[in-house]
């Protein structure tokens, strides 16, 4: 009996792992899509997300959650449903984490991008990620409307 693939699964039926090892899951609403985008994280950035992702619903209660263009999505509870302030993407030695509005954060984020608001975090295997300072982030970046996607 032939097996059912579905769009992003390989024959084995585990995501389809993209350029740099991101995780190609279904568009989604919802903590589902993310948690398996996480899942299928390669290596240590599964359980370095895992974390993180955790973190972002303590410190941001009621987080909205979504998965577009084969990246996680986070959004406050009381903002517009298109609007955004925080994404992650997979490479193949960090994990790459956007601040929408970024420029806005203080201290902000280490990494310019070419729009003027975006600030990233590059978290990489051997880091230590100081969770009490990227918290503070969280707090921040989830109190600015987000970024219309």
């Amino acid at each position: 009996m032939a097996k059912n693939i579905s769009p992003g699964s390989a024959k084995d039926g585990a995501p389809v792992l993209l350029a740099g090892g991101n995780p190609q899951i279904p568009k989604g609403e919802g903590d589902a899509p993310v948690q398996a985008y996480i899942a299928a994280m390669p290596g240590w950035k599964s359980a370095a997300w895992a974390r993180l992702d955790a973190l972002i619903e303590r410190v941001v209660p009621g987080v909205r959650r979504a998965v577009k263009w084969n990246s996680p999505l986070y959004g406050a509870p009381g903002d517009a449903p298109n609007r955004w302030f925080l994404s992650i993407h997979c490479f193949d030695r960090y994990i790459k984490v956007a601040f929408f509005r970024g420029a806005m954060l203080t201290p902000v984020p280490p990494v310019a991008s070419k729009s003027g608001d975006t600030r990233y975090v590059h978290i990489r295997e051997d880091d230590t990620i100081d969770e009490a300072a990227f918290a503070d982030w969280i707090r921040q970046a989830s109190a600015i409307p987000g970024e219309a996607l």
